[in-house]
């Protein structure tokens, strides 16, 4: 008899009971009401959305609370979705990347209140009002407040597949900058950018010498044993295990899922996008965050001063008013909920590339935390259907990360 899930002890590989996360052999019992109610909304957004293949993890200071998983990692070869699976993570890279910006600034490399022109000279090409250019500082980069322009490469033309999916030198964005622009003065508002961490990875080559994927593997990965994650393309024994992706588009026929390829190379954007790695691995990755004295190389890593430093709001999000205040820190998303002595303000991000989808959110307050991927997301299209389409999908992601925040009290 197939055992529901609720009722089954949780199957990780086994690299995940040692080390930073702390896999404990739980009691067979029901789930949590908490946790129920999530787990179901998570399945009923998997299945509204069309989602291929999807999973999750909860933890509560580094011990793995629940694991649920779902669909297909590759349809094509009716590869189910399980502890090995490999996805995308998109831009929660840039948690990695400015987690190493601290890790210089406590070593006395930086401060966070250089100028990136210190390091980047070329980017006093960018056209700025009264030398503006000049007073972006490393901080204005990680908190989104710099000015610069969300998309890296706003150039590429996507009915072309001949195109690389990402600019792949640094030549050719130093290229492209007189034509480019701040948006406002550094420091005055909020507004995403990704080109701003391939800067801040600039940074990091320019003060250690170190590649950037060199760099992270050294001083991220490899301490916290996240052997089975990588940049780009997977090396081959981890190829098997890689999740495809899939693109929703929306037609007068219906709905149909379109695989993209297992394999993409996110180029000079890795910074700010090219992590791919196993849900365990990634679970290592925000119990250090979310606990980091729980985790045997937490010290290591980042102090919890300097941690606890990235978490506090530099600029509002707006958001519906309805669903609470959003901010951004130090790279992180802040989320403020509720009110009074209820009040708490959980800390995570999100990725989207390709046609993956993820999301990551803890509470620094108890070591609480959840990290969720998906191998499916909706193409816009031109048409009103289509386009339809594609905002409940979002506003169904977005409910769904208002539901996680349940299991981080």
């Amino acid at each position: 008899m197939k055992i529901p899930f609720r009722y089954r002890r949780l199957s990780l590989p086994r690299t995940l009971l040692i080390a930073a996360v702390t896999m404990v052999c739980l009691p067979v019992w029901p789930l949590s009401a908490q946790e129920e109610a999530f787990q179901k909304a998570f399945d009923a957004y998997v299945k509204s959305d069309g989602v291929v293949g999807a999973s999750y993890i909860a933890l509560d200071r580094g011990h793995v609370i629940g694991q649920h998983s779902l669909g297909l990692a590759d349809r094509e070869r009716n590869q189910a979705v399980d502890g090995n699976t490999i996805f995308h993570w998109a831009s929660i890279t840039k948690t990695l990347t400015a987690v190493a910006v601290m890790q210089l600034r406590d070593r006395g490399r930086l401060s966070l209140d250089d100028p990136i022109v210190k390091y980047v000279p070329e980017l006093r090409r960018v056209h700025s009002e009264n030398g503006a250019i000049e007073r972006v500082t490393l901080r204005h980069l990680l908190s989104h407040t710099s000015g610069f322009q969300t998309p890296t490469w706003p150039y590429r033309d996507d009915s072309k597949p001949w195109q690389p999916f990402e600019p792949t030198e640094w030549s050719q964005l130093v290229a492209m900058m007189p034509y480019q622009e701040l948006s406002f003065a550094p420091g005055t508002r909020f507004q995403y950018s990704n080109p701003g961490f391939i800067y801040l990875a600039r940074v990091i080559e320019a003060l250690t010498g170190d590649p950037y994927e060199d760099y992270v593997q050294k001083n991220i990965l490899t301490p916290l044993g996240m052997d089975r994650s990588y940049f780009n393309i997977s090396p081959y024994r981890l190829a098997i295990d890689r999740s495809n992706n899939y693109t929703v588009y929306t037609d007068a026929a219906g709905q149909h899922a379109t695989p993209n390829g297992r394999e993409f190379d996110t180029g000079i954007t890795t910074p700010n996008g090219g992590l791919n790695a196993p849900l365990a691995d990634m679970a290592r990755w925000v119990a250090f965050l979310a606990a980091p004295d729980s985790s045997p190389s937490g010290a290591v890593i980042l102090d919890r001063r300097s941690l606890a430093e990235m978490w506090r709001p530099v600029a509002p999000i707006e958001r519906e008013p309805a669903v609470g205040k959003t901010f951004m820190g130090l790279s992180f998303f802040l989320y403020r909920r509720g009110s009074g002595a209820d009040a708490v303000t959980f800390a995570g991000h999100t990725g989207h590339q390709a046609a993956f989808r993820a999301f990551m959110a803890f509470n620094p307050k108890n070591g609480r935390a959840v990290i969720a991927a998906f191998n499916t997301a909706h193409d816009d299209g031109d048409t009103p259907a289509a386009q339809a389409a594609f905002r409940r999908s979002n506003d169904g992601f977005d409910a769904l990360i208002e539901d996680s925040f349940g299991l981080l009290h």
